[in-house]
């Protein structure tokens, strides 16, 4: 179970995104996250016929480090570190480390 998960609501805690919130889109490699709205880059495109592709400026969401995102806490508004517990019934959940809620999916 990873700490931070596809629909997360995360905030980013380092570089030039600092302070923004964003959901968690997909996952790409163990250590590597696509957040909406955070770390948008101008890409130079050129056309291709044969594919059907138009050339031009894009926008597009770049990945960013799983090191650089917290999990935001919507109880203290502020970004919080997760831990693990395990329910009575067996279930293993996700939990904020400051207060000790239980982490929901939206």
């Amino acid at each position: 179970m990873n700490k931070v998960c596809r629909g997360d609501e995360v905030i980013v805690i380092k570089g030039k995104d600092r302070n923004k919130r964003g959901i968690v889109r997909s996952w790409l490699d163990a250590g590597r996250v696509i957040v909406g709205g955070i770390n948008v880059v101008k890409k130079h495109v050129k056309p291709n016929p044969m594919k059907g592709e138009q050339g031009g400026i894009l926008t597009k969401e770049m990945p960013i480090s799983i090191s650089n995102v917290s999990l935001f806490n919507p109880s203290t508004q502020k970004a919080d570190r997760v831990g693990f517990k395990t329910l009575d019934d067996g279930r293993k959940v996700r939990v904020f480390k400051s207060n000790g809620e239980i982490i929901v999916k939206a």
